[in-house]
């Protein structure tokens, strides 16, 4: 397991192979963000900037979440996070898209005996079917983890 003494400034985590498809695009806006270019395909291709049904912004936060939990904070001990700083959405991600992220430590700062702080900025890509990759999606999390017990 990773804990606060093993995060340096500078080192970068890469994680992920995650193909979006159209129905979870379809399905999470009609739940959270039901603008029509996130929920009518046809519409979306016709009349949007886009040419095609693109997910939300809030999908691709919560995709790359799925991402970080599944490889960097599955292999840390992550207490949780105090909020998130800097999020943007640079590009759309379309189904058929797989998306993977980079993780830089860009700060750590001891909090307790027990526990850092780890400023950690996040940046999403996407692979398109054309091959190209984008970055979709970045920001900086503050990122509580449990220092290393002493033996």
């Amino acid at each position: 397991m990773r804990f606060f003494e093993d995060l340096s400034v500078g080192d970068i985590y890469e994680y992920g192979d995650y193909t979006v498809t159209e129905d979870e695009i379809l399905e999470f806006a009609e739940q959270y963000d039901p603008q029509w270019f996130h929920t009518d395909p046809e519409r979306a291709e016709a009349e949007s900037m886009y040419g095609s049904v693109i997910a939300s912004g809030w999908h691709t936060t919560a995709m790359t979440m799925r991402l970080n939990v599944d490889g960097f904070l599955g292999d840390s001990v992550a207490l949780g996070a105090k909020g998130v700083d800097e999020l943007r959405w640079w590009k759309p991600v379309y189904p058929g898209d797989t998306l993977s992220i980079e993780n830089e430590i860009v700060d750590t700062t001891v909090e307790t005996e027990d526990r850092g702080l780890a400023k950690i900025k996040t940046t999403t890509y996407a692979e398109r079917t054309s091959g190209e990759v984008e970055k979709v999606c970045s920001f900086v999390g503050l990122v509580m983890v449990a220092r290393r017990p002493e033996e």
